[in-house]
């Protein structure tokens, strides 16, 4: 027979679970998995970000890097892991690009990854050699299509969205040149810089020092409009690089197991905005070339849809492929 006080504390248990099942988030550290190394401008902005999410959360986001495989690693980590609220992926573009890079990945980007935010977007800009005639977007097209395949362009991978950049600006201006992947942006840039190859492509911050530097010389952002970090510079739309309303950048966001609990992507949700609006945040992002983005999860699903259906097109055109 179960006695009074037994019945008492059964009733006190019962009574505390729905408490304890409601209780607020977050209740501990949170991870936020970044898909490159540290350093990076990547890694960079997610920190910045970090730190002032976790102060309106109210407890630390934890960063933790895990480069490699394109961001492929990282992201299969975070799609597989307890989907409690408390593991987040900060992801770039290279996660869209990689749906269609990969014949086989170990995780389904739409399936076992759920959008939290857009965050941050950086345009590229197109660089080139010092020592060669173009300076102006005009003058670049000349000599691309009076030169057809004797010019070589570098980049950071492959498919990555440098390569892919580049390609799209030779085809829109119908030119011709050699494709020399590197290992990762940085090479390719260098390389650039001493006139192994002719031009790339990079993020507009990863490029800014060689340029000021006079090692490199920007021809046109991937931008809509010029930024701020390069003012004479025009973007490729309007320069006749790309077509009227190009828009392309090395986007970032966050994304969360596919299961996590509503409330929590919410809330994170909530704390990516508040992060976004802090003139402070905004200052440091500029610095770094980035634009803050921000938005809802159903924002971010929308615009993940189309950049994969863009990016599918694209790396199939260009025949680009990682495996």
């Amino acid at each position: 027979m179960i006695d009074r006080r037994t019945l008492l504390a059964l009733g006190a248990a019962t009574l505390a679970a729905p408490a304890l099942a409601q209780a607020p988030f977050p209740g501990r550290p949170i991870r936020l998995v970044v898909a490159f190394p540290p350093g990076g401008p990547t890694d960079v902005v997610a920190r910045i970000l970090a730190e002032r999410m976790g102060r309106d959360l109210g407890q630390p986001i934890i960063v933790e890097n895990r480069g490699g495989a394109n961001g492929n690693i990282a992201a299969e980590a975070v799609a597989k892991a307890e989907p409690d609220g408390y593991t987040y992926l900060y992801n770039t573009s290279s996660i869209a690009i990689s749906r269609a890079l990969y014949k086989t990945l170990p995780y389904d980007l739409l399936r076992d990854l759920t959008p939290v935010s857009l965050t941050a977007a950086s345009p590229l800009a197109l660089v080139v050699n010092p020592g060669l005639p173009p300076r102006t977007p005009a003058e670049f097209i000349a000599w691309v299509k009076a030169n057809p395949g004797k010019f070589s362009y570098s980049s950071g991978g492959v498919g990555n969205i440098s390569h892919l950049v580049s390609f799209l600006v030779l085809r829109h201006i119908g030119g011709d040149a050699v494709h020399v992947p590197y290992r990762g942006t940085a090479a390719a840039l260098t390389d650039t810089a001493a006139g192994n190859v002719q031009f790339t492509s990079d993020t507009v911050v990863t490029a800014l020092p060689l340029i000021q530097d006079n090692r490199v010389r920007a021809i046109a952002v991937s931008s809509a409009e010029r930024t701020p970090l390069l003012p004479e510079v025009p973007a490729m739309a309007e320069a006749g690089l790309m077509p009227a309303g190009f828009d392309v950048g090395a986007w970032q966001g966050i994304l969360a197991p596919a299961k996590a609990p509503a409330a929590a992507t919410a809330r994170m949700n909530a704390a990516v905005g508040v992060a976004l609006a802090d003139p402070e945040v905004r200052a440091k992002l500029a610095a770094q070339g980035a634009r803050p983005t921000g938005g809802s999860p159903a924002d971010y699903t929308a615009y993940l849809t189309s950049e994969i259906a863009l990016w599918t097109k694209v790396v199939q055109e260009s025949g680009a492929t990682a495996d």
